[in-house]
């Protein structure tokens, strides 16, 4: 059996898995017998979410991912938060249940266009979201991610030049924002620019004490009618927080798990997508990540995630760069 061929051709390895099998309590075995710790994204299956050891959005899980005293991390998200997690600790191996978990938003910038596009303005510092290859972290000054990007940006100068990649809806929010004028790469996430403003609107007819709370990621139309607006951690905060008993969510319908067990007395509802068969915005590579799949990767350690230490030396120091400065 040549496991690395079937993942060449799946993605992951296509393994029949017992039906009668305790998949959380195998996997919870399989864990602590190989010293491994799970680091989950918000925007995973809710079984995804209770079964790992950290549920964050890119900024915790990067500093997770940074301190974790583990022989083996499994990133339950996708390739570029993998990467993320090899990079900041290198000598941990680290898995991912299906090795095309990719993202839109990282798929905007291939690194080649990105490197001429950034030789066009050579006085231009370069921010760029953490949602992007590790190629193009290798090109840039800083990273950020969307709990911390106004800070980063405010780190500089306000005279200095920034170009701000990849996402361009978290940039031109950034600039509003900061009075900055940052050159923006025209990139941006697939899941956030399909909400539909016209449902939205009718929703919030629907339920007037609802309160409407967006992702930056969101096109701006969506953002100038948000009660309040922030990364994936920020929401969650917002709806512990508020008194509301009802929000219509804007960002990836995953996070509704954590509202509710945050707030079990109070209704969340999935912003609804300009796609008439669907009622809400899932990211499809998020929810490649299965129970099946993770039981897979932790018993047979594969796929793993591995990037030459030439890339990894590089996109360190820009990680490294915004977890310092998001201490101050």
């Amino acid at each position: 059996m040549d496991l690395d061929k079937i993942i060449e051709n799946k993605g992951y390895i296509d393994l029949p898995v017992d039906s009668g099998i305790d998949l959380p309590g195998e996997i919870n075995r399989l864990k602590r017998s190989k010293n491994a710790v799970i680091l989950g994204h918000y925007y995973i299956n809710p079984e995804l979410q209770d079964i790992s050891d950290f549920v964050g959005d890119s900024l915790g899980l990067s500093q997770q991912a940074k301190e974790a005293n583990a022989d083996i991390i499994v990133f339950l998200g996708v390739h570029f938060m993998a990467e993320t997690a090899k990079i900041l600790n290198p000598r941990t191996k680290v898995l991912i249940p299906d090795i095309l978990a990719s993202c839109s938003l990282a798929e905007s910038a291939p690194s080649d266009a990105f490197s001429e596009f950034k030789n066009q303005y050579p006085d231009h510092k370069v921010i760029s979201y953490i949602n992007c290859t590790a190629e193009i972290k290798t090109l840039s000054d800083v990273i950020c991610t969307s709990s911390n990007a106004v800070k980063i940006v405010e780190s500089f100068h306000p005279d200095e030049k920034l170009i701000f990649a990849p996402d361009k809806n978290l940039g031109n929010y950034i600039n509003n924002l900061t009075g900055r004028n940052m050159v923006l790469w025209d990139g941006a996430c697939m899941v956030h620019e399909k909400y539909s403003l016209e449902k939205i609107l009718i929703l919030r007819e629907k339920y007037p004490d609802a309160k409407f709370i967006a992702h930056p990621e969101c096109e701006k139309p969506l953002l100038l009618i948000a009660d309040f607006i922030g990364s994936t951690t920020a929401l969650l905060k917002y709806t512990l927080e508020d008194p509301a008993k009802r929000f219509i969510v804007a960002t990836e319908s995953g996070i509704l798990h954590q509202m509710k067990k945050s707030s079990p007395d109070k209704i969340f509802i999935p912003a609804p997508s300009i796609d008439a068969t669907c009622g809400c915005n899932d990211c499809s590579y998020m929810k490649l990540n299965t129970l099946e799949k993770l039981y897979l990767t932790l018993q047979y350690e594969k796929p793993e995630v591995t990037l030459s230490l030439e890339v990894m030396e590089k996109a360190r120091k820009p990680i490294e760069r915004m977890l310092e400065i998001s201490k101050k």
